[in-house]
Order: C-alpha cells, then structure tokens, then sequence
C-alpha cells in the first residue's frame, strides 16, 4: 500500500481576529501541503476560532455542519486532500472542543469531542465528550482522532490501537513549558501502542498562553519522521502502512497483553 502523505500545519500563529483569517491561511496551507504531495493536512486545537477566545467563545462555536466546517470542505475539495482542524462545537445546548475530519472530496468522515479537559478555561466552558475512539478511513489508511490532553493518557492511545488505528491524530493547543509531552511522551505514545501520530501544535503567545509548537509526526519505531520549530511552520512526512505491518510484527505490545491483570485499572 502507498504511503499516505501527511502535512501538519503550525500556525497561523497569534488569536486570529476572525475566524476567516484561519481559514484563509488554511487555504494557504492546503495549497502549499497539496504541491508537495500530500493527501491529508492536520491543523491545531480550536483552529478555526483560536485558544485564547476566553469569554468570547459561546458567541463562536458553531455545529459541526456549521459555516466555518463547510468553508474547511470546500477548500478540501479544491485541492483534493483530507482536513483535520479543531473547532468549537455547538450541539444541543452545549459546547464541545472538538476536531473533525473533512474527506478529500468535501465530505464529513469523522467527528471527535474532546473526553479529558484542560485547565479552567476548557473545564469552564465546554463539556467533556464521552465517545473515546472515532475512527474514519482515508486512502487505505484508518484514522482516529484525539485532542491534545486526551494523547497524554496512555489509556487513549492503547484503546485507538486496540480498535485498529493507524494513524492518530492530535490537534493540539500545547503551551509553555510543557514540551516533554511533543519531546518524548509522544515518540513514546507511538512506540508502546504501535502507531503513527500525528501532532498539530499552535505556537506562540495568545493572550494568558504562550503555545510551544514543535508540531511533529511520530512513528511507531519511536523516531520522529518530521519536526517544527516554535514558528508558523508546514512540516510533512509519509506515514507508511506496510512499515507499520512490520513494526507491529516484530514489537508484540498489543499480542502479549494479558487484558485479565489489568481489571483494577478501571
């Protein structure tokens, strides 16, 4: 099977002013992500309004069928490639943090609510999504999709392996100083669960925040196949089906669990 080449976009970075500045620099960066090869670009955390909206925020979310998402899938079907962004979502009556997958021809495959909140300004204005794996298929390829907070539980990323994810995706709002977590506790993430992920950092101060980029895409021999730095950056790299097959062959993670040992875990 061919690889499925994958863009992550940091950026744009600062609170953009309205959501159209997002989506015009998206615009900008499918192009770019669409001339070097790639079938899939993943954005940040909140892309589309920003992180640091504060207050500002109930007037913001929109339905995941919303304007922002038919915009993002109309750039999609322009250059023919997949869109993972993060944005808030309106629904019956509450507010989720959540990420959505738009197909290479415009169409909704996948959308994820965010299950472990962050901090005061998430816990106080979104609440939690109870659906732990959400999973779509692109090129071949099976996609989950995670938010931020939700990859630094191993118990996450293990029930995305054990539901036959290949490719984990993670829109991301990291801030300072918590690089370990894109550093190592990722390349360990892929490692233990035998994937790939592919992390979407913001960077840059926004507002209170200051986000740490190195947006990067890990694989499951533990390496990082592509790195930003702490700016705007567009980053590709190929996630390879086949090497995956190989990896899991010869590490035995998910075949030697004794899921029977492990009942006081929940």
């Amino acid at each position: 099977m061919a690889p499925l080449r994958t863009a992550l976009f940091q950026g744009p970075a600062g609170v953009p002013r309205r959501s159209e500045d997002s989506l015009a620099a998206l615009e900008h960066a499918a192009r770019r992500a669409a001339d070097a090869g790639a079938r899939l670009l993943v954005t940040s955390e909140l892309y589309l309004t920003g992180y640091a909206v504060g207050d500002a925020l109930p007037d913001l979310a929109e339905p995941a069928d919303g304007p922002g998402a038919r915009r993002v899938a109309r750039i999609a079907a322009e250059h023919g490639l997949a869109i993972a962004y993060g944005y808030p979502e309106r629904a019956g009556g509450v507010r989720y943090n959540a990420a959505q997958l738009i197909g290479t021809d415009g169409t909704r495959l996948a959308n994820y609510r965010k299950t472990h909140l962050f901090g005061a300004f998430e816990t106080s204005h979104f609440t939690p999504g109870d659906e732990p794996v959400v999973q779509a298929d692109l090129d071949g390829v099976r996609i989950g999709l995670l938010i931020c907070y939700d990859v630094e539980f191993p118990e996450s990323v293990r029930a995305h392996a054990l539901a036959g994810t290949e490719l984990l995706l993670a829109p991301t709002a990291l801030m300072r100083p918590y690089e370990i977590v894109t550093q190592s506790v990722l390349p360990v993430r892929a490692w233990e669960s035998q994937l790939y992920i592919a992390y979407a950092n913001r960077c840059g101060p926004e507002g209170d925040f200051h986000f740490a980029g190195l947006s990067c895409l890990a694989a499951p021999d533990g390496t990082v196949r592509a790195r930003a730095g702490t700016a705007e950056d567009l980053i590709l790299a190929d996630v390879d089906p086949d090497a995956l097959k190989e990896s899991r062959a010869e590490n035995s993670y998910l075949d030697d669990r004794r899921p029977e040992l492990y009942g006081s875990l929940v």
